[in-house]
């Protein structure tokens, strides 16, 4: 990312080592969390969505997913899905493991807080060093086996906790791929187009992450951010939300949309790794969530992506002198480190013509 120009670099303010707050005790919103000075860009949830637009609800067991799939990829960039396969008693499972973290004490979920260094562990969205105000929320992150945080958790009682993320991710992982299989089939492509999707003996495997989000009832939802608006830098991601709304996207015609809830279903969008391999054909969404005054609304969100050192790029059948490739070549790792840096502008000063405009 050396050759983008320095005038380009999204300028956040410092906020290491930042601790979630107590919300059970705050009856007022704090000037940290009150969004009034927005840019145009991160317009407050004051600004309600459009009612009448509602994002395609997909059944994969429809013999004409991949077709669906693909509409509602280049159209919206994010879809609803059924009869995905994953047992209800394992959502279940989640949502109630994930309610009985956040319903801990503030001190003793702080005994698993994340540090600068690793990717795992409690604490405050990793997008709130770009935003002059705090957002309503905290999470939890799991790569692989969260052992090593819940046993500070629950030093008697965390294998519960452990078994049901480390279940999840496996089917999570299992489900992205078959859903990834979709997308490139409905691009006219195979898997011997992408051979990191399989790779070979000894090579690194595809990487989930695995985030557990809660938005804590707010004293005025008017003027707070649950989770303020950004792209997912992932290949894509599944979402499950409970019954509360609170996710919103960003489509061109409708403005903010907001994604009802629908029992049982997982909520997949497109992120910006996708965006690049499909060559812009499948679009990468930007959401935020908004939070309530009455209700605590619970979401588990796992983002699916390659190894983090191969390279991704507009895929080669996708492009010709008609549909030239629009994005140079890069591996995950370097997009999350240029995401850290650029934030949403990562995306676009990895196209082609914003690198020449710079030359």
């Amino acid at each position: 990312m050396n050759s983008i120009s320095e005038s380009y670099k999204t300028h956040p303010i410092h906020l290491n080592h930042i601790i979630p707050l107590d919300f059970k005790h705050v009856l007022k919103l704090p000037d940290s969390h009150t969004w009034t000075s927005l840019s145009n860009d991160y317009d407050p949830p004051i600004n309600y969505p459009n009612a009448d637009s509602s994002i395609p609800i997909i059944d994969l067991c429809d013999p004409n997913a991949a077709e669906l799939i693909r509409n509602a990829c280049e159209q919206w960039g994010v879809f609803q899905l059924t009869g995905h396969g994953i047992p209800v008693a394992l959502l279940e499972d989640i949502e109630y493991q994930t309610r009985r973290l956040f319903s801990l004490p503030a001190e003793q979920k702080l005994r698993a807080v994340r540090s600068q260094e690793t990717s795992t562990g409690y604490g405050v969205a990793r997008i709130a060093e770009f935003f002059p105000k705090l957002m309503w929320s905290e999470g939890f992150s799991v790569m692989g086996s969260p052992a090593e945080h819940a046993r500070q958790l629950w030093p008697h009682h965390h294998t519960k906790f452990c078994d049901v993320m480390e279940d999840y991710q496996k089917e999570m992982k299992r489900l992205s791929e078959r859903i990834i299989m979709l997308m490139l089939e409905s691009l006219g492509l195979a898997r011997e187009d992408l051979k990191w999707l399989k790779p070979n003996k000894g090579s690194k495997q595809a990487q989930g992450l695995l985030q557990l989000n809660s938005y804590p009832v707010c004293p005025d939802p008017t003027r707070a951010m649950g989770l303020a608006p950004h792209t997912d830098s992932s290949l894509l991601t599944l979402l499950y939300q409970s019954n509360i709304s609170g996710l919103q996207v960003l489509q061109d015609n409708s403005g903010w949309v907001t994604v009802q809830p629908l029992a049982g279903a997982l909520v997949v969008n497109i992120g910006d790794l996708m965006h690049i391999l499909s060559n812009g054909q499948f679009k990468t969404v930007l959401h935020r969530a908004v939070v309530n005054k009455t209700q605590h609304r619970l979401s588990i969100a796992y983002f699916y992506g390659p190894p983090r050192d191969v390279m991704v790029s507009p895929a080669m059948k996708l492009t010709d002198g008609d549909h030239p490739p629009l994005y140079r070549p890069v591996t995950w790792k370097e997009y999350l480190d240029a995401k850290a840096i650029y934030f949403n502008k990562a995306l676009e000063l990895i196209r082609f013509d914003a690198i020449d405009a710079k030359r």
